[in-house]
């Protein structure tokens, strides 16, 4: 059996993932709270693994390598630290968090090639969404060219940030579909300097969210296997199945 087909087989034989989408805004503690209760129940092996899609309100994050001067106005919004990897984000309404909690280590055990994963699934969904997304070998992330603004010129369209527990990811991914992109003006986002920051929306690729996350679950299903509508919603949080 040939590499590609046997990883086509391993797909189809895992176990699909569940999916779950938050309608309403979540709160980033609930948010952090609920991931560590599921990906503890899935490194037990009581829990499948979980894609939950949702929106926080307007917030600033501090991965586990942030630079207190990378935060240029303190007191714009309300600053979380976190332990994921990674710098200072920006989370708001008109972005989609997909925070991925899989079993890293059943995919492979290399951590690189699952970020690697993450971003093609990324690169994937934006090309049915009308936008060419690139990676590049010294950022973690999507980029867009940007020759409107120069040559050379790009702006980032997509964010990562992971942790793993017992070889289970948490946080995941974010993209930027329509957000209020002013307030990354309060940081250095993700750390990198001299590039911008761009959306769906503001690259002339207006979408619904909606339309967003049925591109993102079918280039999931396309690197990462099966997914299967959530059964229950996660506890302390207000996550629904999707539909």
């Amino acid at each position: 059996m040939s590499q590609r087909h046997a990883e086509t087989h391993r797909k189809r034989a895992a176990p699909a993932v569940e999916w779950a989408l938050s309608r309403s805004l979540v709160d980033y503690p609930d948010a952090v709270r609920a991931m560590q209760e599921r990906a503890a129940k899935i490194a037990d092996g009581a829990a499948p693994e979980l894609v939950w899609l949702l929106e926080h309100p307007p917030i600033y994050t501090a991965g586990t390598s942030a630079r207190a001067e990378e935060l240029l106005a303190a007191d714009r919004l309300p600053v979380f630290r976190t332990r994921r990897g990674g710098r200072l984000t920006y989370h708001g309404p008109g972005q989609r968090v997909a925070y991925v909690m899989l079993n890293v280590k059943r995919r492979g055990s290399d951590v690189r090639a699952f970020v690697s994963a993450l971003e093609e699934w990324i690169i994937g969904s934006l090309a049915d969404l009308g936008v060419m997304g690139e990676t590049r070998s010294d950022r973690v992330g999507v980029w867009v060219r940007r020759p409107d603004r120069g040559d050379g010129a790009e702006d980032k369209i997509a964010a990562i940030g992971l942790r793993l527990t017992k070889w289970v990811s948490l946080h995941g991914i974010s993209l930027n579909v329509d957000p209020d992109l002013t307030h990354y003006a309060g940081i250095v986002p993700c750390g990198i300097a001299g590039h911008g920051v761009t959306s769906l929306a503001e690259l002339g690729a207006e979408h619904s969210m909606e339309v967003v996350d049925n591109a993102l679950r079918r280039h999931f299903e396309h690197r990462f296997g099966p997914t299967t509508d959530a059964a229950t919603p996660l506890e302390s949080s207000s996550v629904m199945p999707a539909t």
